[in-house]
């Protein structure tokens, strides 16, 4: 059986129906449960969301008043005047992209429909219950928990996923060990795909700010593993361990040892570089299975160039260490890093 798990939107939609209900009670307005449905109708997973589902809604009840008073007073208050109002409603909302606040503002046609009786304090009633109920869901919708935390224990997951990929790769090249079962991959792939999510989320959360550096961040890490997914071929195939996998080991192993969310891209390219131009001095190869293992580790490291230039431009993250240390469940050391290329 899965656990019932009462979340912060849960609570806010509990929480703001009751308020709604209460001012809408306080105010003795007719209809006044219906400020808890508006209110419910409006509470979203993020601010921006929450802040659309507030505009579709007024717009619609807006118009759904206009239409409704023009329709009843003219041909009266019949239920297939209700239906044929609704037959042209629905098409205008769709014309104007508010179809989201179509059963929210049903409710307000419906007490107007109700009443038989068209007056300005019917108006009045009815746009107090809007302000009310639309206005308290944006209010409680403006807490947002704080999932940074849960984003840098992603961040940290994935890094010692790709430590790991790179310390098997090391091993391979130096003695063909072929035992990696290749789990960190898929694990790595699923990490990444609910960081993005919850990034996405977080950036939804920002009402006037569109860049979030941990999207950018887990968007840079998925592009780095399609490279990494890419040329692990180029290595698990080679037909012989030659000279020079041990000079691409020592630097697969340096990497493995700093993967982190910071950027030193630049210096690490720049390894690579000196990587090419020890390869230039070695002997060449004796044997065509030397020749291709020669070649597949040089197309390697011109994608693990590629690599490290995805993230070349990224200005990195600073999370709080400390809070790190006691809420992630990944092993890590206190303190920022000393460096951090990839």
């Amino acid at each position: 059986m899965k656990r019932y798990h009462i979340g912060s939107r849960i609570l806010k939609t509990a929480l703001g129906a009751a308020i709604s209900i209460g001012i809408a009670q306080y105010f003795q307005l007719e209809f006044f449960s219906s400020a808890a449905i508006l209110t419910i109708l409006c509470v979203q997973s993020t601010k921006r969301k929450s802040v659309h589902a507030v505009y579709t809604r007024v717009m619609a009840t807006l118009i759904g008043i206009i239409m409704s008073v023009s329709f009843f007073e003219l041909f009266g208050y019949h239920s297939w005047v209700l239906g044929l109002m609704i037959l042209f409603f629905l098409p205008i909302l769709v014309m104007i992209k508010v179809t989201p606040g179509f059963v929210s503002s049903v409710v307000i046609i419906l007490h107007i429909f109700s009443t038989a009786n068209f007056t300005w304090s019917l108006v009045s009633n009815e746009l107090s219950l809007m302000l009310i109920g639309f206005g308290t869901a944006l209010a409680v919708n403006m807490y947002m928990p704080d999932i940074r935390h849960k984003l840098d224990e992603y961040r940290l997951k994935i890094e010692v996923q790709y430590s790991s990929i790179f310390k098997e790769i090391a091993k391979y090249l130096r003695n063909g060990d072929t035992s990696w079962d290749g789990k960190e991959l898929v694990e790595a792939n699923n990490v990444i795909n609910k960081a993005k999510a919850l990034a996405y989320q977080d950036v939804e959360n920002h009402l006037t700010r569109h860049e979030n550096l941990y999207y950018q961040y887990f968007d840079i890490r998925e592009r780095q593993l399609e490279i990494i997914e890419r040329v692990l071929p180029k290595i698990t195939t080679l037909p012989v361990i030659v000279e020079q996998s041990e000079l691409v080991a020592d630097f697969m192993e340096e990497l493995s040892e700093n993967v982190h969310s910071g950027n030193t891209a630049k210096k690490y390219r720049s390894k690579l570089e000196d990587v090419k131009t020890d390869f230039a001095i070695l002997p060449l190869p004796s044997t065509h299975e030397k020749f291709l293992a020669m070649a597949s580790l040089y197309q390697f490291i011109e994608e693990m160039d590629r690599y490290l230039a995805i993230k070349q431009d990224f200005k990195g993250i600073t999370p709080s260490y400390r809070r790190l240390a006691k809420k992630s469940k990944v092993e890590k050391q206190d303190g920022p890093p000393k460096s951090s290329p990839n």
